[in-house]
């Protein structure tokens, strides 16, 4: 059985989900190739494989009998700044990105929170009221039993 927080974050795990799905399909092809390559270039798989071509590329170059980048290794040394030019900018527009959808989330969950205050002051209000109900219900009955003892007493 569920519990009203539960349900609670059932519904706001669905309204999250609808939103970011919402924000994937409106994703324009630069935020999307963007997000990939963030995600491509911050993975281990590719830390490995670069380390790996890297290797291959350093042991070629210096034990192979025709290096076609000897040592200082220049051509390497310009593929990598290149790499780091173009995936840098491409990284920060992914992180920019998702800055913003973060703060818009933020902001979301802030209205929600209010509402759910606003929720919570009714509910506190009602069952103030329901105490004050039951209180004067109760010393209603006390009154009444008071006289009906104070009329024993008399009879």
């Amino acid at each position: 059985m569920q519990t009203p927080l539960d349900e609670i974050q059932a519904r706001r795990r669905r309204l999250a989900e609808k939103h970011a799905h919402a924000i994937r399909a409106s994703l324009r092809l630069g935020e999307r190739a963007a997000d990939i390559v963030a995600a491509t270039v911050g993975s281990w798989r590719f830390v490995l494989i670069q380390s790996a071509l890297l290797l291959g590329w350093l042991a070629y170059n210096s034990l192979g009998g025709r290096p076609f980048d000897p040592f200082p290794f220049i051509l390497l040394n310009l593929m990598l700044s290149f790499q780091a030019a173009y995936t840098a900018p491409i990284i920060m527009m992914s992180q920019n990105r998702a800055g913003e959808l973060d703060r818009r989330r933020s902001i979301a969950d802030f209205e929600i929170n209010q509402k759910a205050e606003e929720e919570i002051e009714l509910l506190h209000a009602k069952i103030d009221a329901l105490k004050e109900q039951e209180l004067a219900s109760l010393a209603a009955a006390v009154d009444r039993l008071s006289r009906l003892l104070e009329q024993e007493r008399k009879a």
